[in-house]
């Protein structure tokens, strides 16, 4: 029964894309109940717009723009960290606390098990209604989450537990107290305490990924994103502001930005894309959940056949060869036989350039 009101109210919260969609579903459902209440063979007519509709919901979501899917990585419906700890894990036990000021309730953190597999789950939680919502920022989290984060990943290598970050956040939370809190380095701490974290770490993007807010946990051996999320480094509203002085041009910047699942996996920033049921991961949440489910468990096989050191090369050689082709591969790199990184990217040397000695001990 709370499906079938699930079904009805959805219309509520459709996308302005999604409005052929919805009518064609509101037909159908009304077909349905009408073949309910009577005696009428309906089935002719219920079979038609079952497949009307999964035919324009297949033709809209395979030809969305980039702000359509930033549209869609915020559908009010869409799973939620609740939501996959719920119905992805079998057992979850929430630990609080970063042990120096408090506990933030945008970021989730805690031991479960995931197709039989004990993990680290740190993921980050925006909240299901107004005033959990509000206790959470959103999903923007003060610089006591990310170092809640980085001290349950510690304890998690100290278990011998793989890590598997779960990423939906606007930003980090950009409040007074967070900067007196040191929000910056707390996120900078992270993305550098991660490159030695010594067990396997698995990050999804399922929903927003903004800015370095999703990077203070997306530095991992494999970094998957759902079809229909987002990771960039502002969002297309604040890009819009910034560049034209307004939120208006917020379609232009999504475009500009190569936000979208495609392109960050063309240009090398996500590592897979992990494909929504049609209609996007709110349309069929269950679909969408085992999907993740089924991805976390082949990355902990295949990860869990490496070495300690393997996974630290290779972590290592994966983020410094971002956006670029290493000229070794992956394991060849994992073994010892290094790229020469630190090459200057093409398009980019500079003969008049000399580093000054700092820089020469560096390297």
């Amino acid at each position: 029964m709370a499906k079938k009101n699930k079904k009805e109210n959805s219309g509520l919260s459709a996308l302005p894309f999604e409005k052929p969609i919805e009518d064609v579903r509101s037909r159908l459902l009304e077909l349905q109940e009408l073949a309910e209440r009577t005696s009428h063979d309906l089935k002719e007519e219920i079979d038609f717009y079952q497949d009307r509709l999964q035919r324009l919901t297949t033709e809209i979501y395979s030809d969305l723009s980039s702000w359509e899917r930033v549209q869609v990585a915020r559908h009010p419906d869409r799973p939620l960290t609740t939501n996959y700890i719920e119905h992805m894990c079998d057992d979850w036990v929430e630990l609080h606390g970063d042990g120096l000021f408090g506990d933030d309730r945008a970021m989730a953190t805690g031991l479960a098990t995931i197709r039989g597999h004990r993990v680290m789950l740190i993921a980050q939680r925006k909240g299901q209604n107004t005033k959990d919502r509000l206790s959470c920022n959103f999903g923007s989290s003060h610089p006591e989450g990310y170092r809640k984060a980085l001290r349950k990943m510690k304890l998690a290598e100290r278990m011998g537990l793989p890590i598997v970050c779960l990423i939906n956040t606007p930003g980090a939370y950009p409040g007074v107290g967070a900067e007196e809190r040191g929000q910056a380095r707390a996120i900078a701490e992270n993305i550098y305490e991660m490159f030695s974290i010594n067990t396997p770490i698995i990050s999804i993007v399922i929903g927003e990924g903004g800015s370095g807010g999703a990077l203070g946990i997306a530095i991992a051996d494999k970094v998957a994103i759902l079809e229909n999320s987002w990771y960039s480094v502002i969002s297309p509203e604040g890009c819009a502001s910034i560049l034209w002085r307004s939120a208006d041009g917020k379609e232009d910047a999504a475009e500009a930005l190569k936000l979208t699942a495609d392109s960050l996996f063309e240009l090398g920033i996500v590592d897979d894309v992990i494909s929504e049921p049609v209609g996007g991961a709110h349309n069929e949440p269950a679909a969408a959940i085992s999907s993740v489910a089924d991805y976390i468990e082949n990355c902990i096989q295949e990860l869990g056949a490496l070495s300690h050191q393997e996974l630290l090369n290779m972590r290592d050689q994966k983020f410094r060869n971002i956006t670029r082709q290493p000229s070794t591969s992956a394991i060849d790199a994992a073994a010892g036989n290094e790229a020469d990184v630190d090459a200057p990217r093409k398009g980019l040397e500079n003969p008049d350039f000399s580093p000054t000695s700092d820089e020469s001990s560096r390297n």
